[in-house]
């Protein structure tokens, strides 16, 4: 950023000395603001990425640990028919609980991986507006350093055409704005 701030700096001098540059040196300003501005949202963005998908992996080891405590029942439950215990009351009165908390976990399992998936697309969805910020980020810079090669040669070509590729990383970086 240090060196996008000297080259405005210069490209301010410049536009003194030739009034026909003060165009181009506002373009350089402007375009410098919408750089700085996209990349802080790039980098939020990114950093949300990373916070969901720790949130969705979270999800998935709850999933996991009843997944687990179900199983166990589960085989607890055949152990005890197997077994076909001297006291049929209290066989039928355990494996009655454990049925209860079998089920308990199969809802518990779908609340969790509905909840684990939901997480997963929220992830995606910013992974791609993380990515749109970064791209206009891209276009954004390219089109700073090409505006400013108008200074060097005087050629409003390189103007017009950075002024193009700023217009295409404000899109892209606008089009992230708007992805839920």
């Amino acid at each position: 950023m240090s060196d996008e701030l000297d080259e405005l700096k210069e490209s301010a001098e410049r536009a003194r000395e030739s009034k026909q540059l003060a165009p181009v040196s506002l373009t350089m300003a402007i375009v410098a603001v919408l750089v700085a501005t996209t990349t802080l949202l790039g980098h939020r963005a990114h950093t949300e990425e990373l916070l969901l998908q720790t949130r969705a992996t979270d999800q998935w080891s709850y999933y996991q640990a009843k997944n687990m405590r179900r199983n166990n029942l589960e085989a607890l439950d055949e152990l005890l028919t197997a077994m076909g215990n001297t006291n049929a009351d209290r066989t039928a009165e355990v494996r009655k609980h454990f049925h209860e908390e079998i089920d308990k976990y199969r809802e518990q399992q779908t609340e969790i991986q509905g909840e684990a998936r939901s997480l997963e697309a929220e992830v995606q969805t910013t992974s791609s507006r993380a990515n749109r910020f970064d791209l206009g980020e891209v276009l954004l810079e390219i089109a700073l350093v090409v505006t400013s090669i108008t200074l060097l040669t005087d050629k409003r070509g390189f103007w017009y055409f950075g002024c193009v590729l700023a217009g295409l990383g404000v899109i892209c970086t606008v089009s992230g704005l708007f992805m839920h």
